[in-house]
């Protein structure tokens, strides 16, 4: 009689499978995998959900109804728009707000490209990592106590700032008590503590312009300004336009230091939209002209986003 025994050795020498050494089939893993994945977002997504997606959602539903928090909310419709539209308070903090974010994102780049540029050609490596932290380094502290320690400074009675012009024989100049003094300054320390950002956007894109590019352009008799304005500046316009984007949608948004340094005065010299939706919520109890404040300041930065946008088609170079 034969033997008709397997040989397990014989069978992995003549390349037949081995069930130990057997494969699961890709099709019975991933779903395995995509179990695991969905474990990990899981706290994300639900976080998301949870503190952004809904109150978001909430927010746009109760822009349409009347309600105090107390009593049962009431459903107005379009009322809540109708009366902010009316009244002149928010008209102004609208207006302060588009024209705060005309000055203070303006000087925010300028100020950002000016320094990124100079420290970027003619400063050795450490220092360039020295005043990347300098200047970086206002933005990591609370916009509240920055402009509680700015308040001081700028105080007109024992304020190092007015102290300072006093020595050129200069008078006090009240910075927090008339309109254009208490505008200025909020633009100041706004400008101060946000530029860092925008400044190493524009040291990243500086760092990524190849030097070949200014090699030719030495070469074809463009001095440093030129340089500047036909190269730099078209090779930088990516860079240029997300920190415009995103300085615009942060300035929108200013509240702590128009908040903490003049409580929006004198006045309403220096109230903010945010200012006027924290005040509609939470001093008057308002949640739904709240809530309809916010969703037209939404609107707004919307469209400022997507004029950015569309006027970067014709402005902006993609190398």
């Amino acid at each position: 009689m034969s033997d008709t025994t397997t040989d397990p050795v014989g069978s992995r020498a003549t390349g037949a499978p081995d069930a130990r050494t057997r494969r699961i089939p890709a099709s019975r893993s991933k779903p395995k995998k995509n179990l695991f994945a969905w474990v990990l977002l899981a706290p994300t997504l639900i976080g998301m959900g949870v503190f952004t997606i809904v109150p978001i959602i909430g927010s746009l539903v109760l822009a349409f109804f009347r309600w105090d928090i107390i009593s049962r909310p009431e459903f107005v419709g379009l009322a809540n728009f109708a009366d902010i539209a009316l009244d002149p308070t928010v008209r102004v903090s609208f207006l302060n707000t588009i024209v705060f974010v005309v000055i203070a994102v303006t000087l925010q780049l300028g100020i950002a490209l000016v320094l990124a540029s100079m420290i970027q050609e003619r400063l050795p490596d450490w220092l360039r990592v020295f005043f990347r932290s300098t200047f970086f380094f206002p933005l990591v502290l609370s916009a509240a106590s920055v402009s509680i320690f700015m308040g001081y400074l700028f105080n007109e009675q024992f304020g190092v700032v007015n102290w300072l012009i006093g020595l050129v024989g200069l008078a006090p100049v009240p910075w927090l008590t008339t309109p254009a003094g208490a505008a200025a300054v909020v633009i100041i320390v706004y400008v101060w503590q946000n530029f860092g950002f925008s400044f190493l956007l524009f040291v990243g894109g500086l760092g990524n312009i190849p030097k070949e590019v200014y090699e030719a352009a030495e070469l074809d008799g463009a001095s440093g300004f030129k340089k500047f304005i036909n190269v730099t500046m078209p090779l930088l316009s990516p860079t240029t336009l997300v920190a415009s984007v995103m300085a615009v949608i942060t300035a929108l948004q200013v509240f702590d230091q128009p908040y903490v340094l003049t409580r929006g005065g004198p006045g309403d010299s220096t109230r903010s939209a945010v200012m006027v939706v924290f005040e509609s919520a939470f001093e008057q109890l308002e949640f739904g002209r709240a809530s309809a404040i916010g969703l037209v300041l939404m609107l707004l930065i919307m469209a400022v986003t997507y004029v950015q946008f569309q006027l970067s088609r014709r402005f902006v170079f993609y190398q």
